[in-house]
C-alpha cells in the first residue's frame, strides 16, 4: 500500500547576509516551510526568477549589502521584489529602527516588521498569517469570478469621479480587439483593471494569461513569450509553446512592459502589426489572435524620448490608454475600501471588525498612501490583527502609517505651486535666463537622486526616469558647464 505523499511545504524566500542568521532560520522555520535563501538584493531577484512560481512568502532584512547598516538597500529589495511578484507577502525581519524604517518598508508594501532578535514562535505566527491573508484574497478572486452573479466591474471598489470614469472606459474598451495601455503607481491596481478587461469581454469564455516581463531573466524572454523549438539552445530537450501560443484567441496581459528589452520589443511590435512570430530556433511563422493588454508604472512617452522605449511599439500598444488614479485622489473611496478589506480578513479570521474613531477617520482621509491600495491592504490586515473589536483612534493609525508620508505629500504640494513660484518670480525680475534656472533644477535633481541610490547610477537613472547612458551624458554636461 502506498503511503500518500506529504502535500509540499510553501516556499519563503530568506534575504539576509548574516550566514548564522539564515542557516539558524532554515532550520527552525524549516519545519513549515521550504525555504530559499539569499544574501543580497541581486541574488534575491535571481532566485525568484529562477522558481517555477514566484514564493507566496519573502523574510528579508533591510541592511543589505553593500549598506548593511543602512536601509536603502532593503527599501530597494522590497519595490523589485514586489514589482516581480505582487502578491508575494513580505516580512521585514530587521534591526533597524521599528519607528521610522520599519514604518516605511510597510509603506512600500511589506505586510508586516518583526525586529531582530526575534521570537521563532513568533516570527513562524506572523509568517503563517501573512500566508493565510494571501489564501483569502487568492480565495475571494476565485469565488467572485466563478458567481453567476458577479460583474467583473464589483472588482473595482469606488463611487468616485476617477473610479466612474475608469469603469466606464472598461465597458467602452472591453469587446475590441485593440490593444490596451493601463498606466498607474505601483499597487494601484493595475492588474485587476486587466482581468476585469478581458472578463467584461466577449473573449472572457477564451484564456487568459498574465506574464510580469520584470519576473522573467531577459535571455528567457524570447522563448517565454513565443516558445521554442527543440534543440534551439541547451536544455530545450522537447518543444514547448510560448505564451502567445498558449493564450490563443484570448488575452495576454504584459505587466511591467517598460522592461521588455529592446531587441525584444521589434518582436513584439511585428506580432502587434500582423499577428506574426516564430519560435526561437524555428522558422516556421505562428499566427496569434490574442488580444493584448499592457502596464507599466513608468512614463513611457520620456522612455521613447529617452530611447529606453520604442515609439513604434508605445503607439501600438496605446491604441487604448487608461490612467488607474492614484489612491489619494478617490476621496471617501479609502472608507469603502477599508470597510471591504475590513469586512474580508475579520470573516476569514473569525474575528471581530475594528472601528475608526472620528479622530481615525480625519487621519485615514489625509494620509495619502503612496504605496495605494497594496498598502492600504496591508495596514487594514495589521489593524484587524492587533485591534479585532476594538476602536481605533489616531494614535494606533500613527502607528502603522509611513512617517515620511507626509513630508512627501508637503512636497507634492510645493510642486503643485510651482505655476505660482514662476509668476511672482517673472514678475519681480526683468531679466531672467530660463536655461540657467532649468540647469540648476536639473543639477540638484541628478545630486540628490545620486545620493539617494548611494552613487548607483543605474538606479538613478531609473528614479530619474532616463535610461543610463542619458544619465552619465547629462552627468557629463552639467560638470563641465560647472
Amino acid at each position: 500500500m502506498n503511503t500518500p505523499a506529504a502535500p509540499a511545504l510553501p516556499q519563503l524566500l530568506l534575504v539576509d547576509d548574516d550566514k548564522l542568521i539564515v542557516d539558524t532560520l532554515s532550520i527552525v522555520l524549516g519545519r513549515d516551510f521550504d525555504v530559499v535563501s539569499a544574501g543580497t538584493r541581486i541574488d534575491a531577484i535571481d532566485r525568484v526568477r529562477a522558481l517555477d512560481t514566484p514564493p507566496p512568502l519573502a523574510l528579508i532584512d533591510l541592511g543589505l549589502p553593500p549598506s548593511q547598516h543602512d536601509p536603502e538597500e532593503g527599501y530597494l529589495l522590497i519595490s523589485a521584489l514586489l514589482a516581480h511578484a505582487p502578491a508575494t507577502k513580505i516580512i521585514v525581519l530587521s534591526g533597524q529602527s521599528e519607528q521610522a524604517a520599519g514604518r516605511h518598508a510597510r509603506a512600500l508594501g511589506a505586510t508586516e516588521f518583526v525586529a531582530k532578535p526575534a521570537n521563532p514562535q513568533r516570527l513562524k505566527q506572523v509568517l503563517l498569517a501573512a500566508l493565510r491573508a494571501r489564501e483569502v484574497e487568492s480565495g475571494n478572486q476565485a469565488m467572485q469570478a466563478t458567481s453567476p452573479r458577479f460583474d467583473p466591474l464589483d472588482a473595482l471598489i469606488g463611487v468616485s469621479e476617477p473610479m466612474v470614469t475608469l469603469k466606464t472606459q472598461i465597458t467602452l474598451y472591453a469587446d475590441s480587439p485593440f490593444p490596451v495601455l493601463i498606466e498607474g503607481e505601483s499597487g494601484s491596481g493595475k492588474e485587476v483593471v486587466a482581468s476585469c478587461l478581458h472578463a467584461k469581454g466577449a473573449r472572457r469564455t477564451k484564456p487568459y494569461f498574465a506574464l510580469n516581463c520584470a519576473a522573467i531573466s531577459p535571455s528567457l524572454m524570447e522563448p517565454t513569450l513565443f516558445g521554442y523549438a527543440k534543440g534551439a539552445f541547451t536544455g530545450a530537450q522537447s518543444a514547448k509553446a510560448g505564451y502567445f501560443e498558449d493564450a490563443g484567441n484570448g488575452t495576454l496581459f504584459l505587466d511591467e512592459i517598460g522592461e521588455l528589452p529592446l531587441d525584444l520589443q521589434s518582436k513584439l511590435l511585428r506580432v502587434l502589426e500582423n499577428g506574426e512570430y516564430n519560435r526561437v530556433g524555428e522558422t516556421q511563422v505562428r499566427q496569434s489572435q490574442a488580444r493584448i493588454i499592457a502596464a507599466t508604472n513608468r512614463d513611457l512617452r520620456a522612455e521613447c524620448k529617452s530611447g529606453a522605449f520604442r515609439t513604434d511599439l508605445y503607439h501600438r500598444l496605446s491604441v487604448f490608454t487608461m490612467h488607474v488614479p492614484p489612491l489619494r485622489n478617490l476621496g471617501d473611496d479609502r472608507l469603502l475600501l477599508l470597510a471591504h478589506f475590513r469586512n474580508l480578513y475579520a470573516g476569514s479570521a473569525s474575528a471581530a471588525p475594528f472601528v475608526l474613531d472620528a479622530s481615525a477617520e480625519r487621519a485615514w482621509l489625509d494620509y495619502p498612501f503612496f504605496g495605494n491600495v497594496r498598502e492600504l491592504r496591508n495596514v487594514v490586515i495589521r489593524l484587524v490583527t492587533k485591534h479585532a473589536g476594538r476602536t481605533v483612534d489616531a494614535r494606533h493609525l500613527e502607528l502603522e502609517f509611513d512617517p515620511g508620508a507626509a513630508q512627501s505629500a508637503g512636497a507634492r504640494a510645493a510642486i503643485d505651486s510651482l505655476d505660482e513660484i514662476a509668476l511672482r518670480e517673472l514678475e519681480r525680475r526683468g531679466h531672467f535666463m530660463l536655461d540657467d534656472k532649468l540647469m540648476a533644477w536639473e543639477r540638484a535633481y541628478v545630486a540628490a537622486a545620486m545620493q539617494l541610490c548611494h552613487g548607483n547610477v543605474s538606479q538613478a537613472a531609473r528614479m530619474l526616469g532616463v535610461n543610463r547612458t542619458t544619465l552619465y551624458s547629462r552627468m557629463s554636461a552639467l560638470e563641465k558647464q560647472g
